[in-house]
């Protein structure tokens, strides 16, 4: 009856997306908080004399599933179905959802509760997955305020419902600035240089939106990455570069979207969040229990492989400012900003005669997700299918996949939305929406998940094909997807992807490995219309290339990092005047010289601002994740990347465990020592 009524709280696996509706949000979540709130209120009243780990702490665990179940289809719906009553009916009700979770670590019947089983003896003497629970439990209580007087309890949950607010603004602001700019050319001269490919998305999109006809064509460009970017890389237009490059540089900025001031006031609330929960500052309160422990040591690590990197870095600029010069016969010269990918992208064509685009036609993307499906089945054990009966979702677009172990047992299903819209946000991304369970039988219920990104669209008739950079982002977002679709871990909140932000991208990175490799691209890089596999002097044009400005790669991933780590380390840097000024002073050294000096990617960094944490003080974890995952991929490359024997262990030591014990161990019972930092390195050719 509830589902019919409350439609998000369908305890369906696979919940029909159709009666999800706008209508239902406020009731339905007002009814998930009032229920979970009286799971609260029961733990609270077990007496000390009573209290057990299954009263209190497993009992917690449980409360508010139908809440966390309802309210991550509402999110989810805003990342990928965007319109004016959803972002309403979202704002309503985000600010009691942060209201119900920030109070319960600050609810002191309910820390009085747990601490009255954690004094018993029974405490003392959990093992395993439960021992890991009630320490991870009684560690977040404790870093989420739970031993602060009454006052500061109520100020932090002041701060983190306007964090919440705040981070969500940032976040509109981002989309509604992108979706805002298009640019429509009508003198096809203008875009010489661009590809096919390009060429025909922004006709297909200028039609798609009335502009144009067949006797005066319209080109329509946006600032959704697969149109914008090849542009820069393309485009002989020097001007038309220029456009797109200072509109891009503008989301987040113009008008009524500028995100300036609200990236200090969150600054403001992390701070202070941070102080009144006893740590100097936000970076130092989201990585104690991190692999890096603090900002100070996940800057050191940030600062050591700046200065492995930074004389490779400056050649390389070096170097392209050579190339321009000898190839304009104009004074070498600072580049513009706009120039950049352009001329890299002319420099590595002619060191390596090599053309991404020449691959587009190997990666249909039904391809590309084949090929894939078939290396995972084979390296860890697994069988995945189209999923048979009616196909639900969220938009026609979307696909729905069932997951098997090799042996028959059903493990998932996982939805895969792979194109941009308007009212989808950018980027790509992986989610879970539920978490399966092991059952008195012996059996488990399936997990369920999803993966989405923003790739190049279908254009005339001829299936998607993408670039390669895409394809590693599709096996970067399934290795995502494997972590919680593998899980095997007996209590949900320990499950999957819910391990340290500086681990969680261990199992998406590594999976980029595969495509890299020839026996594993033969496995779906086929030309979409003659079947044929990448051709060998091509393959070995793209490895040769693979490390082109590696340098220049590491030191933009380290300056992200940088910039995010001194913004959380030291806020009170950044709360007035210039905001690019201060950004450009804390990377010197880190980002090129350019003639014009650009703009920050701050305003646009949804990363770091558009949720109460998210990766900030956390962007560092992408180079320490790469670490790792360079550092597994030479077991692989060892003893076979095809090798049943270590894909088994790589999913018994990792992909199944979550957060079912430290990371650092399970890293050390795959590669049997601590990681070695030299792996990525030499994998980057810069050592």
């Amino acid at each position: 009856m509830s589902s019919e009524l409350h439609p998000f709280h369908s305890p369906a696996k696979l919940v029909d997306w159709s009666t999800l509706t706008t209508d239902h949000i406020r009731a339905d979540i007002e009814s998930a908080l009032v229920e979970g709130q009286a799971e609260i209120d029961a733990i609270c009243k077990v007496t000390p004399e009573e209290a057990t780990f299954e009263n209190t702490f497993l009992a917690l665990e449980a409360a508010g599933q139908t809440l966390g179940r309802a309210w991550g289809r509402v999110d989810h719906l805003t990342s990928v179905q965007d319109s004016d009553k959803l972002r309403e009916a979202h704002r309503a009700m985000l600010p009691k959802v942060t209201e119900y979770s920030s109070r319960i670590p600050l609810n002191a019947e309910l820390w009085g509760a747990l601490k009255s089983f954690a004094e018993k003896p029974a405490a003392a003497q959990l093992t395993g997955v439960q021992k890991r629970l009630f320490e991870e439990t009684m560690a977040d209580f404790k870093q989420a305020g739970a031993d602060l007087p009454q006052d500061k309890k109520t100020r932090l949950e002041a701060l983190n419902k306007e964090l919440a607010d705040k981070t969500k603004s940032y976040s509109d602001n981002v989309l509604d600035s992108t979706n805002a700019y298009e640019l429509l050319i009508d003198d096809e001269s203008r875009l010489a240089g661009l590809p096919e490919s390009a060429k025909a998305a922004a006709l297909q999109n200028a039609k798609s939106k009335g502009h144009g006809t067949e006797e005066k064509p319209v080109w329509r460009f946006t600032l959704q990455a697969p149109s914008f970017l090849p542009v820069l890389k393309y485009a002989d237009d020097a001007e038309l570069r220029r456009t797109i490059s200072e509109e891009a540089a503008l989301i987040g900025l113009k008008g009524d979207w500028d995100n300036s001031e609200l990236i200090r006031e969150i600054l403001k609330l992390r701070q202070e969040k941070a102080e009144l929960l006893g740590k100097a500052n936000f970076a130092d309160q989201v990585l104690q229990r991190r692999m890096a422990k603090s900002g100070e040591q996940a800057l050191a690590f940030t600062q050591e492989l700046y200065e492995k990197s930074k004389s490779a870095f400056d050649q390389e600029f070096e170097d392209l400012e050579a190339f321009v010069a000898e190839q304009t016969g104009k004074p070498k010269e600072r580049l513009e900003p706009w120039d950049v990918a352009y001329w890299s992208e002319k420099l590595r064509v002619s060191k390596y005669d090599f053309d991404d685009e020449a691959l587009r036609p190997y990666f249909p993307i039904d391809g590309v997700l084949n090929g894939m499906f078939r290396i995972a089945e084979r390296v860890f054990g697994l069988k995945i299918q189209n999923h048979e009966g009616p196909e639900n979702s969220w938009h026609p677009d979307v696909k729905l996949y069932d997951l098997y172990d090799a042996g028959g047992e059903l493990l998932g299903y996982f939805y895969a939305d792979w194109h941009p819209r308007e009212e989808k946000r950018g980027g790509a991304w992986m989610n879970y929406l539920d978490t399966g369970m092991p059952q008195p039988d012996g059996s488990r219920t399936p997990h369920v998940g999803l993966i989405t990104g923003n790739m190049t669209e279908p254009v005339d008739g001829k299936p998607a094909l993408l670039l390669h950079y895409e394809v590693e982002t599709v096996f970067h977002e399934f290795g995502h997807l494997l972590h919680h679709l593998l899980g095997r871990v007996d209590i949900k909140s320990l499950n999957g992807v819910n391990v340290a932000w500086d681990f969680v991208e261990l199992p998406s990175q590594i999976m980029e490995n595969w495509c890299w490799n020839r026996e594993a691209l033969d496995q779906f890089a086929r030309h979409y219309e003659t079947d044929e596999a990448i051709p060998q002097d091509l393959f070995e044009k793209m490895v040769a290339a693979r490390n082109f400005q590696s340098a220049a790669a590491m030191m933009r991933q380290l300056s992200f990092g940088k910039m995010d780590l001194e913004m959380h380390v030291n806020p009170e840097s950044y709360l007035d005047g210039d905001l690019d000024a201060k950004i450009r002073e804390t990377l010197s050294g880190y980002v090129a010289e350019f003639k014009t000096t650009p703009r920050s990617i701050v305003r646009r960094f949804g990363h770091l601002f558009s949720s109460p944490v998210g990766y900030a003080a956390g962007y560092y974890s992408y180079k320490w994740a790469e670490v790792l995952d360079a550092d597994a991929f030479t077991r692989f490359e060892k003893e076979g990347i095809f090798n049943e024997e270590t894909g088994r262990a790589f999913r018994d030591c990792i992909l199944s465990k979550g957060n079912s014990e430290d990371p650092m161990e399970l890293f050390k019972d795959f590669m049997g020592r601590e990681p070695d930092p030299k792996a990525l390195l030499v994998r980057s050719g810069l050592a």
